[in-house]
């Protein structure tokens, strides 16, 4: 080989070199397990990077909580050992209170409703907040309508809640609604909760249906209320510091991307919603769809005023209720 061709062999090993070094892989966790919609949702913002940005962005998923339970991926992420996540809002309520008001029992109308919130200037508001914590909060994704399921009793009234031990998520507002209704909430990870259901060691739990369809959670619960009690939002976001290290053209990408990809995890789970159903009663599960939530709403309304008067976001309430139909 001559001088000037190894310079030329040199210069396209560097150009290589430099090629792979700017490609940047995120490690994304996801407590759910990789059948739910959670999981599928990020493998599909992966596609999108991969095409929109040329390979120099990627996501390495985690799924079923292989780092750690959600206050462990959250805190690793601030601590820049985990580069992004998908997990409950509530999850992120201990940091920044205000984002505890979207789990308030009966806040919502309906998807529209919730959509609205969510991807308007309220949402954008609650996301922007995660700056103070070294977060950045891309996108609201979907979780769902929490219901209810127990093993041995059918919930149709308040007064089927009573004396019911229940895993619930940590947020002050599941706790106190559930204590409200006269039920004993237990916080509890979600990777726990299968064997706690199995043993007894809590009687019933509230999820949305699709994660209570991909944790198997109906081999140990025969009874399943859809009661939409309660909107869950997903939040995604990453650590602040890798985000404002991108370039402004692979940060909107980002935004934009995670924005899009709500959509898509959406329409999955708004799919699937009449399957899920159908073979739960193919199951020989009991399966509530008449659901009277009125005096539901009356016994937990305290729950709203309890949280102003302890965390404020009265006005951002208020705009949430002028969004109704």
């Amino acid at each position: 080989m001559t001088y000037h061709k190894m310079l030329i062999a040199a210069g396209a090993a560097l150009a290589i070199g430099s090629a792979t070094a700017q490609a940047q892989t995120f490690r994304f966790a996801a407590e759910a397990p990789a059948a739910d919609s959670q999981v599928k949702a990020a493998e599909h913002m992966n596609e999108l990077l991969a095409e929109r940005t040329g390979g120099d962005l990627a996501l390495r998923i985690f799924a079923g909580g292989t780092l750690g339970n959600a206050q462990a991926v959250i805190t690793g992420t601030r601590g820049n050992t985990v580069d992004m996540f998908v997990t409950g809002s509530s999850n992120l309520s201990g940091l920044k209170p205000e984002m505890g008001m979207l789990d308030i029992p009966f806040l919502f109308q309906d998807d529209d409703h919730v959509f609205r919130v969510l991807d308007g200037e309220v949402g954008r508001e609650l996301l922007d907040q995660l700056e103070d914590v070294g977060l950045k909060g891309l996108a609201f994704w979907d979780n769902g309508w929490r219901q209810i399921s127990t093993r041995n009793r059918v919930v149709e009234t308040p007064d089927d809640m009573v004396g019911l031990t229940i895993r619930t998520t940590g947020a002050p507002v599941h706790i106190h609604a559930f204590e409200l209704l006269g039920s004993n909430p237990v916080p509890m990870a979600i990777g726990e909760l299968y064997t706690a259901l199995e043993m007894g060691t809590v009687d019933a739990q509230e999820h949305p249906l699709g994660v209570f369809m991909s944790a198997s959670f109906y081999e140990v619960q025969d009874n399943i209320t859809l009661s939409r009690h309660a909107y869950s939002p997903l939040v995604v976001a990453m650590n602040k510091a890798k985000f404002d290290a991108l370039s402004p053209e692979h940060q909107q990408i980002l935004i934009d991307t995670a924005v899009e990809t709500a959509s898509f995890q959406r329409a999955l789970n708004s799919d699937a919603l009449a399957s899920q159903v159908e073979e739960l009663r193919s199951l020989g599960k009991t399966v509530t769809e008449e659901f009277d939530q009125s005096p539901f709403v009356e016994a937990t309304l305290p729950v709203r005023e309890r949280f102003i008067s302890e965390f404020g976001g009265a006005e951002k309430l208020e705009a949430i209720d002028a969004m109704r139909n």
